[in-house]
């Protein structure tokens, strides 16, 4: 499994579902996984039930395809706030940082709705709080950092498999 992480809107769906299709192999978004086990949109979730009971089915849903996922996913930006989800993520798999500046995630989601953790009255000082208290936690997770920048998606993509190549975790190419 390689599985990608960093700030909301730091391109790790995006980015995860094209490096999948290129190598081949199948995707999932652990926020879509677990949309799906609670019936309900993550956003509608976290209002009715609170961050720690959303962190405690993210958990186990980590821990889950942490163990049978064969192939490439993406998780939700807070998902190394928990050391089991960092823990697990390290030990069973290969990991990717999505490293973006919070001045760049918020250009990319300032007309995005859909963020729960964005819904304040200082989106920009949000994500740099964020970006604060969970770069430490990426950086400790990762195996692999790629700073994303503007480049396209493909260009990040070429830049993921040229790192796994070079470290030995993908067969390079002939």
């Amino acid at each position: 499994m390689i599985a990608l992480i960093g700030l909301p809107g730091s391109g790790k769906s995006t980015v995860g579902r094209q490096f999948a299709r290129r190598l081949g192999l199948p995707f999932l978004d652990s926020d879509h996984v677990i949309e799906q086990r609670l019936g309900c949109s993550i956003r509608e979730f976290f209002e009715r039930e609170g961050e720690a009971a959303f962190r405690d089915v993210e958990e186990s849903v980590i821990d889950e395809l942490s163990q049978q996922h064969e192939g490439v996913l993406s998780t939700g930006g807070g998902v190394v706030l928990r050391p089991a989800n960092r823990v697990h993520l390290r030990e069973r798999g290969k990991v990717v940082y999505l490293r973006s500046s919070p001045e760049e995630v918020f250009r990319r989601l300032r007309h995005d709705q859909s963020r729960p953790l964005l819904q304040v009255a200082d989106p920009l000082g949000r994500l740099r709080d964020l970006y604060a208290e969970r770069d430490p936690l990426y950086r400790e997770t990762a195996h692999f950092l790629l700073e994303t920048g503007r480049p396209s998606v493909a260009t990040l993509v070429n830049m993921i498999v040229m790192q796994l190549e070079l470290a030995g975790v993908l067969p390079p190419k002939p």
